[in-house]
């Protein structure tokens, strides 16, 4: 197990090095960043000032060394300055990860629990009416997108009902819990509805395909309990594929939270990233990409690491 974590480990390294050669060649293709400033205004700097900025940056070097003082910074932490502002951007994405971990976590919560409740519900009474409804919910979530799903419960729970309010600005991070607990309801139902939709398809055939294998029927004929059967024997071996591709889902969740934070105006790193490209701020985009990839790597790995534990036979061939 332990050579097994290590190479997942040097894998998940070399991902990130070559995720951070495709972010700063990517940040590289759209031009000089600076001369990508003057010409939406320049905020008033000088040609002397940009020639200063361009030194500071590296920019007026070949561009193998200016990926290596890049990836230096990156390293330290320095991510470089908003172009519009002079914050860091690393103090901007700090300020923002905390409400879309808020979101997202809350979000995967209520996923993994409904979703794995309900797709072995619906595996063990299968052919139901239950099962049906529980595939026919599962089907609208995989179907029906983030946005569309956002807007029309705002429509419905917050314009019409009046029931939460219609946006979460001034409520995220106040001193009243119980404002803030209204304020996340719609985006944690909104982006947990996707995430558990699939948990709840994957649940239920890899649930079926353990119910039908034969380790399974001898135990039914040998005369064991039939919920016996179920939660010690079947359920293990059912929770291997939701496992495995959690990392995917965690995919749905980087990209649905974007969208749902566009949607509901959550302050949070989806809705700064959507900010920086609408305002061709380079330093913004390539932070939160970066961040981003870091989180889905990690996430992969987190995975791999969790199917052996769930399963110790797999192992690298």
């Amino acid at each position: 197990m332990q050579r097994f974590i290590l190479r997942r480990i040097f894998a998940s390294l070399v991902a990130l090095f070559l995720v951070t050669i495709i972010v700063f060649s990517l940040s590289r293709l759209v031009g000089d960043p600076l001369a990508m400033l003057v010409s939406e205004g320049g905020y008033g700097i000088s040609e002397s000032a940009l020639q200063i900025q361009r030194e500071k940056l590296h920019l007026d070097k070949p561009v193998p060394l200016q990926y290596f003082f890049w990836l230096t910074d990156v390293l330290r932490g320095d991510l470089g300055h908003d172009l519009s502002d002079g914050f860091p951007v690393t103090t901007k994405i700090r300020e923002k990860i905390a409400p879309t971990v808020q979101l997202g976590v809350s979000a995967w919560i209520l996923a993994t629990i409904f979703g794995l409740s309900f797709g072995m519900i619906s595996a063990v009474k299968r052919g139901s009416l239950l099962d049906y409804a529980v595939r026919l919910i599962a089907n609208l979530g995989i179907t029906l997108p983030a946005f569309y799903v956002g807007i029309m419960a705002i429509l419905i729970f917050a314009v019409n009902l009046g029931w939460v309010p219609v946006t979460v600005i001034g409520t995220i991070g106040s001193d009243d819990p119980l404002a803030t607990v209204k304020a996340m309801i719609l985006p944690v139902l909104t982006l947990a509805w996707g995430a558990a939709a699939g948990y709840m398809r994957l649940m239920r055939s890899s649930m079926l395909e353990v119910l039908d294998s034969e380790y399974i029927k001898l135990a039914r004929a040998k005369g064991v309990d039939g919920s016996k059967v179920i939660w010690k024997h079947a359920l293990r071996n059912s929770l291997i594929v939701p496992i495995t591709v959690s990392a995917l889902l965690l995919w749905n969740f980087v990209t649905g939270t974007v969208v749902v934070e566009a949607v509901f105006a959550w302050p949070g790193l989806g809705l700064l990233a959507i900010e920086a490209v609408v305002n061709n701020n380079l330093n913004l985009v390539v932070g939160t990409t970066l961040v981003t990839g870091v989180v889905l790597i990690t996430a992969n790995l987190v995975a791999d690491v969790l199917y052996v534990l769930v399963d110790p036979r797999i192992r690298l061939s």
